[in-house]
């Protein structure tokens, strides 16, 4: 690949147009033709490896969240519990997570957006097999259908997503991020960003669409790049060296702006509200922030026939409906064996509930003012 040529601004934009078409390449019958034949196989493995490593990452990271909710229960049966993060177990599952991120990093890298973002559902569905078989939890008949449903879903989305091959290189990142198509959409993402951000610092709205629609549309931003740092990290070791270009720097500073912005959102989103409803509703956000992002930037659904889409989107239904089965009512049942009652403890006045507290290091908290009472005298007996 010759390097680009001093010249003027339709230079530039001629050899990346040139480039551009060398470097992507659609199936003999179209961009995702969703056929499950010996020759979509050829020409999509790929893909497969992308997918392989994004559903493997996923699992890994289920098994670290069932890890170290397995080491908080441990801590919480200890007459005298210690912070979580002296935990041996609880850093191994914090060591998974990373090698699942990292395996979903990757994957951005072999595979289209739009194929790899709507497989997060896998992760999901992992938590809820191991803990339904390790951390003996209820197998609910809502889980069996969410996870059929899930896994359906799965089988769509792998088979009819957008059949497009791109070896993407620093100058295709570069012709894609001053496209027209783009700059409007970041202006839109931008404005609506403002606007909800008023709302939620200003008017102190802190509703839970609002939290994660912020979340979705900083995930757009962070799938982008991830794929742009993980193309070019990619084709520097297959093709030529891209580390070099400065666009490469460019996205790898949204990345980590990104991540960090999203994850201080999300954990406000968290604190408020509960996880059953926290993870559905961010799944379908960021999934579908994902592929907008994927169809606008990467053009990833160029060429695609309606009858495809039409059944890619519906396997994105689908698994967004397992994963709220899955997640639905499912902290409730289990709120009951949470607290300590002293109302049967006899010769002891009745307290409220006592609460886990996640967001200490502690494992239990007395409401204030109820470690002591007053009797009939005056005078205060401790209880």
């Amino acid at each position: 690949m010759a390097d680009l040529a001093l010249g003027g601004p339709g230079d530039a934009a001629a050899a990346a147009l040139d480039e551009l078409s060398r470097n992507v390449t659609y199936g003999a019958q179209g961009a995702g033709n969703g056929s499950l034949s010996g020759a979509w196989y050829r020409r999509n493995q790929i893909h497969l490896f992308g997918v392989l490593l994004a559903i493997l990452g996923n699992l890994v990271i289920s098994i670290s969240l069932n890890i170290q909710k397995y080491s908080h229960l441990q801590l919480a049966h200890q007459e005298y519990p210690k912070p979580f993060f002296k935990s041996v177990l609880w850093w191994g599952g914090i060591v998974l997570m990373a090698m699942g991120e990292t395996g979903n990093f990757a994957a951005y890298g072999f595979a289209p957006i739009t194929l790899i973002a709507p497989l997060g559902c896998m992760s999901v569905t992992g938590s809820a097999i191991i803990s339904i078989m390790f951390l003996k939890e209820n197998l609910r008949a809502s889980d069996l259908l969410g996870m059929t449903l899930a896994f359906a879903g799965t089988y769509l989305l792998v088979n009819f997503a957008p059949n497009i091959t791109q070896a993407i290189s620093a100058r295709t990142i570069q012709y894609y991020f001053v496209g027209w198509q783009f700059l409007i959409y970041v202006i839109l993402e931008i404005l609506i960003f403002c606007i909800l951000l008023y709302f939620h610092k200003r008017k102190g709205m802190k509703h839970i669409v609002i939290l994660l629609t912020l979340v979705a549309l900083l995930a757009s931003l962070t799938v982008i790049s991830v794929k742009a740092v993980s193309s070019m990290i990619t084709f520097s070791v297959t093709d030529k060296m891209q580390l070099t270009y400065p666009i490469f720097y460019i996205m790898f500073i949204i990345m980590i702006a990104s991540c960090v912005f999203q994850v201080k959102f999300l954990n406000q989103a968290t604190k408020l509200y509960n996880t059953t409803m926290v993870v559905p509703v961010n799944h379908i956000f960021f999934t579908t922030s994902a592929i907008i992002a994927g169809v606008i930037f990467y053009k990833e659904f160029l060429g695609a026939a309606f009858l495809t889409i039409f059944i890619y989107l519906f396997g994105c239904f689908l698994s967004f409906l397992g994963v709220f089965l899955i997640t639905r009512n499912r902290e409730k049942e289990h709120l009951p064996q949470s607290y300590i009652d002293f109302g049967n403890i006899p010769g002891k006045q009745m307290l409220d509930k006592i609460q886990p507290d996640s967001n200490g290091l502690s494992y239990g908290t007395l409401p204030d003012g109820s470690d002591s009472t007053k009797s009939q005298s005056g005078e205060k007996k401790e209880v």
